[in-house]
């Protein structure tokens, strides 16, 4: 399935795999990689010696490309651009906020720019600021979310800056039939987070990998709508007490003291009644574990065979 996305990344299959923090580390996306699609380690706050590890062990895991997701938000994020460079990673995708001061660096050093963005006027924005695709976030997705949603945001995304970069849809895809659907909708590819929760390279824990098999289409709740940060996860005590705190106006701190730490106590530790277990909407659809090589293969073959008979 030869598409822009391939070719500007040099992958058999059109499909990136989300960079979930504390979770898209080097073994899940080593396997994602040698699959055949294009696997990401998530940069979030971890210290930059722990990252450059991860990074030279994917190398030694794969010798097909590979990205680093960066949180523009975040305290490291100027030392983990530089790594990046240092390191020689492929391509980097970023998210909450404007890559643009780093791009310079990023292209003199080959490394090949694809932001994540939730509207239109912000694609538009980190097009011109020389972004080589973009990836059109649809709220469906697990973690911080927008408003739109993907069915309504690729469209308008490809619509806008479909013509100069190839543009990724993200958010409630996780088979064939939410690739062929996206490339209806003119995307070049897929960013998939959620369905790899349920693989075997996948290293969060058990308790929190059970959680996403047994979620239901209504297992699901958004935290920190109101504060700005909106969040998506499997429904549980503790989204249920930040959803409580956020309609008795609770103090800014006590809702900061809570969420702090909440998503290690997930992937880590397995507490799944005081952990953040990000997971999307389509967690529904998950229904057992598999190694990555079939998740991918099962994915891509149903999304060639639908296309084909269109």
């Amino acid at each position: 399935m030869t598409t822009r996305l391939t070719e500007l990344l040099n992958i058999k299959y059109p499909l990136l795999q989300g960079g979930m923090a504390w979770i898209a580390e080097s073994t899940l996306a080593s396997a994602v990689s040698n699959a055949g699609g294009a696997g990401i380690i998530a940069g979030g706050s971890a210290p930059i010696d722990y990252l450059r590890e991860q990074i030279r062990r994917c190398k030694e895991l794969t010798d097909k490309p590979f990205g680093v997701n960066i949180m523009l938000m975040s305290p490291n994020a100027e030392d983990l651009a530089q790594l990046v460079i240092e390191e020689g990673v492929n391509f980097v995708t970023t998210g909450a906020g404007n890559p643009g001061v780093y791009v310079p660096a990023w292209k003199e050093a080959g490394i090949k720019v694809i932001p994540v963005v939730p509207t239109v006027a912000l694609a538009r924005r980190l097009v011109k600021a020389g972004a080589d695709a973009v990836i059109a976030e649809g709220t469906e997705s697990g973690g911080h979310i927008g408003q739109n949603t993907t069915m309504c945001l690729v469209p308008q995304v490809v619509d806008a800056v479909g013509a100069e970069v190839p543009v990724i849809a993200a958010g409630g895809i996780a088979d064939g039939r939410g690739v062929a659907a996206s490339f209806m909708l003119g995307a070049d590819g897929v960013q998939i987070g959620t369905r790899f929760l349920a693989s075997s390279e996948c290293q969060i824990h058990e308790n929190y990998k059970n959680a996403v098999v047994k979620a239901k289409d209504t297992d699901n709740a958004v935290t920190g709508f109101y504060s700005g940060s909106p969040c998506r996860c499997i429904k549980s005590k503790y989204t249920k007490k930040l959803q409580e705190m956020e309609k008795n106006a609770a103090p800014p701190e006590d809702f900061e003291a809570l969420t702090v730490g909440s998503l290690r106590k997930a992937v880590v530790d397995g507490n799944v009644e005081e952990g953040s277990m990000l997971c999307g909407l389509i967690a529904g659809m998950i229904t057992d574990v598999k190694p990555v090589k079939d998740i991918v293969e099962e994915i891509m073959g149903g999304a060639e065979k639908l296309l084909g008979n269109r």
